[in-house]
């Protein structure tokens, strides 16, 4: 935690860690049994850190966040804020509707977290209007600032795109969308300081594409179990290395999205099955999330040591 976590602030931090790595996701660390595994954690964010993220998002989408109680989720972002020890911002993932969302804004708050994600809110379609008060909801309950997140049954108009970005604690937004069109109108929208960052799937595969629109930060699961590959690429992209962003492409990314889509929840059991092949203690997935087979482990096994092979590391 930097002590001050005015939204001006945590802002400014966030920009300047967007342009200095990616944003790194860490995995949330269990037991065989299931249960919470506090020193897997710790040891898994402080290898995290060690990569130079430009912030990190414990409890989230890849941290299993839906799988989380209240005291659980407060153990892992208390770990976060201890192992970041304000070298770079903590933003703590936070859902479900607006009363939960703030129970769980509450307890980030208490363990020193920077600032929220808030994942799209369970089950229900909803219109502009309720997107918008949910957001304002939350953000009305809470001190810390505050970056909505586009994503499945959530898709933010123009329109209530200016309105959540007069709350003065909403400070940016992580589109999960991947619609270009959608997103320039967005960005064009936005006041001039509004953060944006690709959250896609595997967000490597479009982080070009997301940049002609004025997008370049993405979020990266792949750092969360090959740094030196999330590494590589993000360097390569930066400094528009065309040949070294390809190869990763094709022969890194590529294959792993082609696996990744074959059953669902694989977006975060392959990257936990990743991590733990190159010997982290993050244990399994929770249900409703399924370990790959053996089958997919095996492929995962051949493309990981290929990928970090392309990086000059090895598994």
């Amino acid at each position: 935690m930097s002590g001050d976590r005015s939204p001006r602030h945590v802002a400014r931090r966030l920009r300047e860690g967007m342009a200095r790595g990616v944003l790194s996701f860490p995995l949330t660390a269990f037991h065989d049994d299931g249960t919470l595994d506090p020193d897997g954690c710790r040891a898994h964010l402080a290898a995290r850190l060690a990569a130079g993220p430009g912030a990190v998002f414990p409890a989230c989408g890849t941290g299993e966040f839906f799988s989380l109680d209240e005291e659980e989720y407060r153990q892992v972002v208390t770990i976060a804020v201890e192992e970041a020890r304000g070298r770079v911002p903590v933003v703590a993932g936070t859902g479900y509707g607006w009363a939960q969302a703030a129970r769980f804004a509450r307890i980030a708050e208490e363990a020193g977290a920077d600032a929220l994600l808030v994942l799209p809110h369970y089950l229900v379609a909803a219109p502009q209007e309720g997107l918008a008060v949910q957001l304002e909801q939350l953000a009305a309950r809470t001190r810390l600032p505050v970056v909505a997140y586009q994503r499945g049954q959530v898709a933010y108009t123009a329109a209530t795109l200016r309105r959540i970005a007069r709350v003065p604690n909403v400070i940016g937004l992580k589109d999960g969308h991947s619609d270009l069109d959608r997103l320039q109108r967005l960005t064009l929208a936005a006041p001039e300081d509004f953060l944006f960052f690709n959250g896609a799937a595997t967000a490597e595969m479009q982080a070009r594409a997301y940049a002609t629109v004025g997008v370049p930060a993405y979020s990266s699961a792949v750092h969360a179990f090959a740094p030196e590959i999330a590494g590589a690429f993000f360097a390569a992209l930066r400094d528009e290395d065309h040949a070294t962003t390809g190869r990763l492409l094709r022969d890194f990314y590529v294959p792993l999205v082609e696996l990744r889509d074959r059953v669902p929840g694989y977006p975060v059991s392959l990257v936990k099955a990743a991590a733990r092949l190159r010997g982290e203690r993050v244990g399994p997935v929770r249900a409703p999330l399924t370990d790959p087979a053996p089958a997919d482990l095996a492929e995962l096994r051949t493309l990981l040591a290929a990928g970090l092979a392309l990086v000059g590391a090895s598994l």
